[in-house]
């Protein structure tokens, strides 16, 4: 019977033995492993041993982030206060440097895209920021892509989610808009305007270049007003018109 609690303590000694020695990692993970301190190799997926008091595994996820990067206040080129926030996607592609190189991977990457997505915007007119958000979502992504390289990150993309303004700058922008809605119907009435005038031009060169076409196109006009409900028409009759008469009866 005495010998039941030193049984028991050898069991429970060889269990948390083998727990520090057999290590599993799953398909997305991988360990860094450290003998003594130093940096030894990278190991996984599956069965990992370890030397107990010799070697140290730190377990690394290799799946894709997603980083929401909280709301900046943002000021563009042309001085409007923006606030703007941003979803980045990234994940571990060297799992050494990751661990070695920085001490907090996630926290590292979220400060970094904070600040980028300040600068880069920072660059730019509050127009392009609302039109162009394709182009500076693959220019922040760039950035922190070479960026996070030392630490063994790879920035896959980077989208802005959002862009709030005050209720003051809402206002003139909508004020600009009807301003130039309005401009643009000026310029296509005043073009058309111009075509008409232009054809108007032409049907003239025409009409006077045959004598008998405007004839017709008088006498057109003459069967238009007959079918009107004035009771008196005054029409204008060309000499040319009537100049044969006149020549009989001389």
């Amino acid at each position: 019977m005495e010998s039941l609690p030193v049984l028991a303590f050898v069991v429970v000694l060889l269990v948390v033995a083998a727990t520090q020695i057999f290590k599993v990692l799953n398909e997305y993970e991988r360990g860094v492993v450290f003998t003594f301190g130093r940096f030894t190799g990278v190991k996984g997926p599956g069965l990992i041993i370890l030397i107990p008091l010799v070697q140290r595994m730190v377990k690394v996820d290799l799946r894709t982030v997603v980083l929401d990067v909280p709301t900046q206040d943002v000021i563009s080129r042309d001085n409007v206060s923006v606030k703007v926030n941003a979803v980045v996607y990234f994940r571990i592609v060297d799992p050494a440097k990751a661990i070695i190189q920085v001490a907090n991977p996630f926290e590292a990457t979220s400060q970094l895209a904070q600040t980028t997505l300040r600068s880069v915007l920072g660059q730019h007119e509050l127009d392009e920021m609302l039109s162009q958000r394709d182009k500076l979502n693959v220019h922040i992504q760039h950035i922190l892509d070479q960026s996070t390289d030392a630490w063994g990150i790879k920035v896959a993309n980077v989208e802005i989610k959002q862009m709030d303004l005050d209720e003051t700058m809402i206002r003139a922008m909508a004020k600009q808009a009807e301003a130039e809605r309005t401009r643009r119907a000026k310029i296509i009435h005043a073009e058309g305007e111009k075509q008409a005038a232009a054809q108007l031009v032409e049907a003239a060169r025409t009409l006077g270049e045959d004598p008998k076409a405007l004839q017709l196109r008088y006498l057109q006009t003459l069967a238009d007003l007959s079918s009107e409900k004035a009771t008196t028409i005054v029409f204008p009759l060309p000499m040319d018109l009537i100049r044969p008469f006149l020549e009989d009866r001389k």
